[in-house]
């Protein structure tokens, strides 16, 4: 398969591409900061470094990007510092998302593309109600008025779920959702669940980038695994988090 990975310089990002990798796929990697990829990969015939930002690219770019692909991956996010926060684009994921999926649909691909967005646990999965306390209700809606990346990933994945659906002739999709994001060297059991098991503010669990970008690669190459979670938006979680 070739799968086109957006925001692959970031810590996310390069972690699914090197499950992709190990797992056999040809990768297009879309990267803000084509510096703080592996050297390795520059010259590896699997791999086609595209040095962009995604949003900068026209729309005729952006088909011809998402041409031949077979699956989309954006572990697209914001930088974790003022500029990053409350700077421009405001609406990153959720443009990005919505601008690669108006590709895929003019491409009109024979088979659906699947298309796996990686998300966060402070985001609810509204058609499963999923319930939190009054102090989280609380939390969120203040997270919402000061954190303007919050707002984005809940609107990407909204944008997943209400305007594609789950009977989209030309795009499938996925939005994974990691709790506390942690570095590991080395991929450790994980559990998946379809909504959160614990309080995302008050008792986050940890999963690490290797684990999301193995269960993000196992998602695109596995059918049985990807027709289980599929119009869904899996939560997963360190094993060893949940002791």
């Amino acid at each position: 398969m070739t799968i086109l990975v957006a925001g692959a310089s970031g810590a996310t990002g390069r972690q699914l591409i090197q499950q992709l990798l190990i797992q056999g796929h040809n990768v297009k990697a879309v990267a803000r900061s084509p510096e703080k990829l592996p050297e390795s990969w520059k010259s590896n015939e699997h791999i086609e470094i595209i040095s962009a930002s995604l949003l900068d690219l026209s729309d005729k770019e952006m088909m011809e990007l998402t041409l031949g692909c077979q699956a989309i991956a954006s572990c697209l996010g914001h930088n974790l510092n003022l500029k990053g926060i409350y700077g421009q684009p405001r609406k990153l994921v959720t443009d990005a998302t919505r601008r690669l999926c108006n590709a895929i649909e003019t491409n009109k691909p024979d088979s659906p593309i699947k298309f796996v967005l990686m998300n966060t646990t402070g985001n609810r999965n509204v058609d499963l109600n999923e319930p939190i306390s009054f102090a989280q209700k609380c939390v969120i809606g203040l997270l919402r008025l000061l954190l303007p990346p919050h707002v984005d990933n809940e609107k990407a994945a909204d944008y997943l779920r209400t305007h594609i659906g789950k009977n989209n002739q030309f795009i499938e999709w996925a939005a994974v959702r990691p709790d506390s994001l942690i570095d590991e060297d080395k991929i450790t059991n994980y559990e998946i669940h379809p909504s959160p098991i614990r309080s995302a503010i008050f008792n986050a669990g940890k999963t690490s980038r290797i684990n999301v970008g193995h269960f993000m690669a196992s998602l695109i190459g596995d059918n049985d695994l990807w027709n289980k979670w599929k119009g869904q938006m899996p939560v997963i979680y360190n094993k060893s988090s949940l002791n």
